[in-house]
């Protein structure tokens, strides 16, 4: 590797770093390839680059010498240009994976709980509706967890892929729970067993948690 392509590789996102992962299993793929199977992978532990991503990051990793791709014909368009990870690429994706150092926390960005928050601006029953919608949704991603995890025990290759996917399991399993005891919260405040003060009246002090 180059001192270019070592400089380079630091400054890579981690979109970059997903697309040439999808490309380290065995076979050709095409960035629509790409993209379906970051669908039913991907966006059920991390998340899924759009179609315009996944062509950008190919791109990028062409001209780093990661990735390589060839046309079935001079005619073709380049939807149909199919993409392969190079030995450069596979030796840099191989130190990115092993570097602890660069996965960082989780980031959670719970779009319920914003909402659950900002519940003195809103109605009981409608708080109680979106998590109950927010639970629908997740039995329905569940669903989906298991349908992808049972492909993936079809492919020995895709060994490890497979045990992502059981923790995604087990996360939307964590997720139903959580709701479940968020309802009884819920009613718990609907009753004033643990009410927040009333619009207009001021806590003490100025935010409700230390610091």
């Amino acid at each position: 590797m180059t001192s270019s392509q070592a400089s380079n590789k630091q400054e890579l996102p981690p979109t970059a770093w997903a697309v040439l992962g999808l490309l380290s299993f065995p076979g050709e793929r095409t960035g629509y390839e790409l993209k379906k199977w970051a669908d039913s992978s991907l966006r059920f532990f991390y998340w899924s680059p759009a179609i315009s991503q996944i062509y950008a990051e190919l791109r990028r990793l062409e001209e780093l010498g990661y990735a390589a791709s060839v046309r079935p014909g001079p005619e073709e368009v380049r939807a149909k240009r199919r993409y392969a990870i190079t030995d450069a690429g596979r030796a840099a994706l191989a130190g990115w994976a092993s570097d602890t150092a660069e996965a960082g926390p989780p980031v959670l960005k719970h779009g319920l709980l914003l909402r659950v928050w900002l519940g003195h601006l809103s109605e009981p029953d409608r708080l109680r509706a979106m998590v109950e919608e927010h639970m629908d949704r997740t039995l329905a991603e569940l669903a989906a967890v298991r349908e992808a995890m049972a492909h993936a025990a079809e492919v020995p290759e895709w060994a490890f892929p497979a045990l992502a996917l059981r923790w995604s399991e087990r996360q939307h399993l964590a997720e139903l729970e959580l709701a479940e005891a968020l309802l009884a919260d819920l009613a718990q405040a609907r009753t004033g067993g643990g009410a927040p003060a009333a619009p207009g009246r001021q806590a003490d002090g100025d935010s409700p948690t230390p610091g």
